[in-house]
């Protein structure tokens, strides 16, 4: 979605009544897709499916939603109602958990992944999209900042609650959660008022009076952008780095029997999620100041911490081993 640095002093009153369901919105989104990823791991492993077959489908569904991005972001800004598509892919979202919780065998789980991945392509550039219509280009890091704390906030809610019911009750019912939360995100679709959504700033237009739609980039033109392609590139490598620990980790514990697996996981999402809620709206200000290169190599660094810290504890380890033994 094309964004330019366009004049925002038309129509920026966007009523509490809006802010407030895009708070919503951030919230229970990240709380649907908690039951994603590492908990769909944990239950195909507890229903004996092979580590190939498990990695097949996750794969298939990440690469499903890789590929709807750029598709995504041209029918977004093509649409008048960004709300609508919003909320017809939130429900595809909700029944392909509720189509994993019910039948979990290769076929069924393949279309639901892919179906799921597939508004990968719409929900997060719709939530960036709806929030730049509100509120403009101006307060737009600090907006993206507030959604930021909201979405952490309902990852870190919900990814508790799954963590307990997947231990009291079963795997299973954590889709079954998931799906639920697609009614309150609906409300919250819903309070979001579309005469709020300022069309042309939505979709980052340079005329926000135009009535007609803002020119789209040929796609041959990004390929030859040096820019977007290192960054496209940053992202990929964070991604094949990153993507993969928290599913892999749940599939270990599933095929040990550990019981408390759900737990462990949701003890693996919980704490970053904390950091980013207390976190995110700095960061949404600093952008503004600092420039958002300099938070993005921060970020990205950070993937290397964990191992490194890791490596001294084992080194530790050793290390009083051997003084034990001398």
């Amino acid at each position: 979605m094309a964004i330019t640095a366009a004049s925002d002093a038309i129509d920026l009153s966007p009523s509490s009544t809006s802010l407030s369901g895009l708070d919503g919105i951030n919230f229970f989104l990240a709380g649907m897709q908690a039951g994603f990823g590492p908990f769909v791991a944990v239950l195909l492993a507890d229903e004996k499916w092979t580590q190939q077959n498990i990695g097949y489908v996750l794969s298939v569904g990440g690469l499903a939603g890789l590929l709807s991005q750029l598709p995504g972001g041209e029918l977004l800004d093509a649409s008048r109602s960004k709300r609508l598509l919003f909320a017809l892919s939130a429900i595809v979202v909700a029944v392909s958990a509720l189509v994993i919780a019910l039948w979990p065998m290769l076929s069924v789980v393949f279309v639901a992944l892919v179906l799921q991945g597939l508004t990968g392509g719409v929900l997060g550039p719709a939530v960036a999209a709806i929030s730049l219509g509100l509120v403009g280009h101006a307060a737009l890091a600090e907006r993206l900042g507030r959604n930021q704390r909201f979405a952490s906030a309902g990852a870190l809610t919900v990814t508790a609650l799954m963590g307990a019911i997947g231990y009291f009750l079963s795997y299973r019912a954590i889709f079954f959660t998931s799906a639920a939360l697609v009614l309150p995100l609906l409300i919250a679709v819903a309070r979001v008022r579309s005469a709020d959504i300022h069309f042309g700033r939505a979709c980052g237009q340079a005329g926000h009076d135009a009535p007609t739609l803002p020119p789209r980039a040929e796609r041959l033109s990004l390929c030859r952008n040096s820019g977007l392609l290192t960054f496209a590139g940053c992202l990929f490598l964070f991604q094949f780095a990153n993507a993969s620990v928290l599913p892999l980790t749940g599939e270990q514990l599933a095929y040990r029997n550990e019981s408390a697996a759900s737990f462990i996981i949701s003890a693996l999402i919980v704490v970053p999620q904390i950091v980013v809620t207390l976190s995110a709206p700095l960061v949404g200000r600093l952008a503004q100041t600092w420039g958002r290169r300099s938070l993005l190599l921060i970020g990205l660094s950070a993937l290397a911490q964990p191992q490194a810290v890791l490596d001294v504890i084992r080194n530790a380890a050793k290390a009083i081993q051997k003084s034990k033994a001398a």
